[in-house]
């Protein structure tokens, strides 16, 4: 099977829409709407395709770029592994120098667009944010933990899973209709670590399954309007969310308090993971706010975190 390395621009416009373009007929996956981009020859560094295919399909000049994620993808006839970068600053107004049709499309509008099987976790990367806020302690104390749901609203969360395991399932439907208005209010997503029917009853924007559901499950529980994250430690488990998700919570990272115990992956174990992926993946456990850098330069979508996102007592 032939196997390729394909360098993958993100170019967004001020509005925040991506650009796609559609791939001829006649070609591979041909008529699929895709990121500008192309496998990179012999000898070229990623950096060095990156800024030719963009210069050729396009006619901009690429100025800086960032690594967004890497995605490997076995089609019936090849293997391609994407690394996929998002354009920082380029130069020019592109165009399709190839005589392919270009659109500017809103991150939420890609499903109207077909596109190759290997771009779908692409489009879950943009569209997800790069911290991931678990919530804490005191689900009981349901005015507290509302205020400081507000408080982290409005700093500007816009990712939520409702974490409260002590709770029974009456109280935490209860308490997860309160938070859902808020929510709504900012703009912010909800998942809920509780039953795909708890989060359709509800109305919730989705799913996060612990490693338990997680390995139990065969199909995804959700629909695709709806988002599916899991909890993975391990490679094995990272490919079953792989079937099931749209994205996977990679832990622990470094040393937590909540589990002294348990043997950190390090930074180096969570690139291992991250780099095998073919979703986006968040890293997990000790994290800090000024750790979301340091987890995409090791290939993570970001970090998630409770203490480190979740106000304290107000």
């Amino acid at each position: 099977m032939d196997s390729l390395q394909v360098a993958v621009a993100v170019i967004q416009d001020r509005e925040g829409r991506v650009l796609l373009s559609r791939r001829a007929p006649s070609s591979h996956q041909g008529g699929l709407w895709e990121f500008p981009g192309g496998k990179l020859d012999p000898g070229e560094t990623l950096a060095q395709a990156l800024r030719r295919e963009i210069r050729e399909e396009l006619g901009i000049s690429v100025e800086h770029h960032s690594p967004l994620i890497r995605i490997r993808h076995d089609y019936p006839d090849r293997s391609v592994l994407l690394d996929v970068q998002r354009i920082d600053a380029y130069s020019g107004e592109p165009e399709g120098l190839e005589g392919q049709p270009l659109v500017w499309v809103k991150p939420t509008d890609m499903g109207d667009y077909p596109m190759p099987a290997a771009d779908r976790p692409i489009v879950s990367a943009l569209r997800l944010p790069d911290r991931l806020l678990i919530t804490g302690n005191d689900p009981l104390d349901t005015s507290g933990f509302t205020r400081r749901m507000q408080v982290a609203l409005a700093a500007g969360v816009n990712l939520v899973q409702l974490r409260a395991p002590g709770l029974g399932e009456r109280r935490y439907r209860r308490l997860a209709a309160l938070l859902l208005p808020y929510c709504r209010q900012h703009g912010a997503r909800l998942l809920l670590n509780a039953s795909a029917e708890v989060v359709d009853d509800l109305g919730a924007d989705g799913v996060h399954l612990n490693r338990h559901r997680l390995m139990a499950l065969r199909q995804r529980p959700l629909g695709p309007e709806r988002w599916v994250s899991a909890a993975c430690h391990n490679l094995e488990e990272l490919r079953r969310a792989e079937a099931v998700a749209d994205f996977a919570l990679i832990s622990p990272v470094l040393p937590t308090v909540s589990h002294p115990g348990r043997m950190p992956l390090g930074w180096q174990g969570f690139a291992r993971l991250a780099d095998a992926a073919r979703i986006p993946v968040y890293a997990l456990g000790g994290m800090r706010p000024e750790m979301v850098g340091e987890a995409r330069r090791h290939g993570g979508q970001g970090i998630a975190a409770i203490g480190a996102l979740w106000p304290g007592r107000l």
